[in-house]
Parts: C-alpha cells; sequence; structure tokens
C-alpha cells in the first residue's frame, strides 16, 4: 500500500515538473515574440543668454622667509585685514572662504639654505558688480597680491536652467517631428529621458598681479568686462512612432 503511495506521488509530482516546464517555455516564446515598439530617438539641446549680475572673485597672496612661523604669521596679519576690509564693505560673511591654505619648504643650493613660503587664496562674491574696482583695490591695500581667477554668475541661475531645459526638450520634439513628418508619421509619447547636461558655464577668466594693476588703475576707467553667460542643457529623448 505505501508503494502504490510513494509511485503516484512520483508520478504527480513528474507531471507537475512537466507543466511549470511547459509553462516556463510558453511565457519565454511569448516575450520573444512580443513586438518592438517602433520608436525614434533624438537629442535636444537649450540654450539661454543671460547678462551676469554676480562675480566670484579669487585673490591670493603669499610671503616668503626663513622662518616658518614669521612666514605665517605675515599670512595671518594679510586674512585679518582682509576680512576686516570686507565685513567694513558690507560684504556678508557667508560670501567669502578660504579656498587653499599651504607652507613649503626649499632649499637653495646656491645659497644653501632653507626658505619658506606661505600660500592662501580666498574667494568673493560678489553680488553688486559697482563695487567690483572698490573691492579690488581695498584688497590690494589689505595686501593681496594676486587675482587667481574672476567667475561670472547670475543670481536667477535655477530660473535660467529651468528655461534652459524646456528649449532642450522642445528642441527635441521638434527635431523627432522633423524626422517623421517626410515619411508621413508623427510622434507619440515620450519613452525615456536622458539628460546630458554639463554643469558649465562659459565665462571670462584672467589671472594677474595685483600690484601692477593697482599702479596702473584710474578710477575714470571701466575696468570690468561682464559680457554675457551662457546656460546650456542638453538631452536625448525616445519618442512613440505612430
Amino acid at each position: 500500500m505505501t508503494t502504490k503511495i510513494q509511485e503516484k506521488f512520483t508520478q504527480m509530482s513528474k507531471k507537475s515538473v512537466i507543466i511549470l516546464a511547459l509553462l516556463i517555455t510558453g511565457i519565454s516564446m511569448a516575450q520573444e515574440s512580443k513586438p518592438q515598439i517602433p520608436q525614434i530617438t533624438v537629442t535636444g539641446e537649450g540654450k539661454v543668454k543671460v547678462t551676469p549680475d554676480q562675480a566670484i572673485v579669487t585673490v591670493g597672496f603669499q610671503n616668503s622667509g626663513k622662518d616658518a612661523k614669521e612666514v605665517k604669521q605675515l599670512n595671518d596679519e594679510v586674512v585679518d585685514k582682509v576680512i576686516k576690509f570686507l565685513k567694513k564693505s558690507g560684504i556678508a560673511a557667508s560670501d567669502y572662504k578660504t579656498n587653499n591654505v599651504s607652507l613649503n619648504k626649499s632649499y637653495d643650493y646656491e645659497k644653501k639654505k632653507y626658505t619658506f613660503m606661505a600660500n592662501q587664496t580666498i574667494s568673493i562674491t560678489l553680488k553688486d558688480l559697482s563695487k567690483y574696482d572698490d573691492i579690488m583695490m581695498g584688497l590690494n591695500d589689505a595686501g593681496v597680491n594676486s587675482i587667481q581667477g574672476v567667475e561670472f554668475k547670475s543670481s536667477k541661475m535655477e530660473e535660467f536652467e529651468k528655461e534652459a531645459r524646456k528649449k532642450a526638450m522642445l528642441n527635441a520634439k521638434q527635431k523627432a517631428t522633423d524626422y517623421v513628418s517626410v515619411l508621413n508619421q508623427k510622434i507619440g509619447k515620450a519613452l525615456l529621458i536622458s539628460d546630458n547636461s554639463q554643469v558649465y558655464y562659459p565665462q571670462p577668466m584672467f589671472k594677474g598681479n595685483m600690484m601692477a594693476m593697482a599702479a596702473e588703475a584710474d578710477s575714470s576707467r571701466e575696468t570690468l568686462a561682464v559680457g554675457e553667460i551662457e546656460i546650456n542643457a542638453n538631452v536625448t529623448v525616445s519618442f512613440v512612432l505612430e
């Protein structure tokens, strides 16, 4: 009796395995035979040009000498003067920061002695570009002796980025429409959207010696060419073909 039960159970198990295998095969065949959705993939670009109303100015200063402590102290004095000047000029504490501080030791083989050089850079966000000349001259007086770079930006950057993204999507849609119209077809809904945008804004950059610029500066001159910055957005979109 027990043997017969075991035989029936074995037969039922074999049938279950066969049914399961048939089901899996059927599903696989259905998936393989599923027709692909006709689609077109294009890229779109959106550009927005704006006049900047802010600038991030990166300035630096350095001191050298034979004693490390003395060199660092000289740099600390410049930092103190710079911060006091910026506060006096109405620049908020959140709008300036130290980017880099270094103290290097080098050996002069001719003089056979060691020298130390301390460097420091500070970035300052100017939210009022009309203060540019006064700020730069004041920094020079405080001991800053080089400009590492000037980066122009807009206070409404997020709004302009949204506008650029919308233009990129419209550009992609128009491209797809142009392509399929030749075939007497239309585009449907978007299947996939990929953002290929890079956070980069073309901007004028320059470096220079603060002392030389101060010697040549004239308060009657316009010394800052703001120009325009270009905000770009780039997308890849796949549309259904109808």
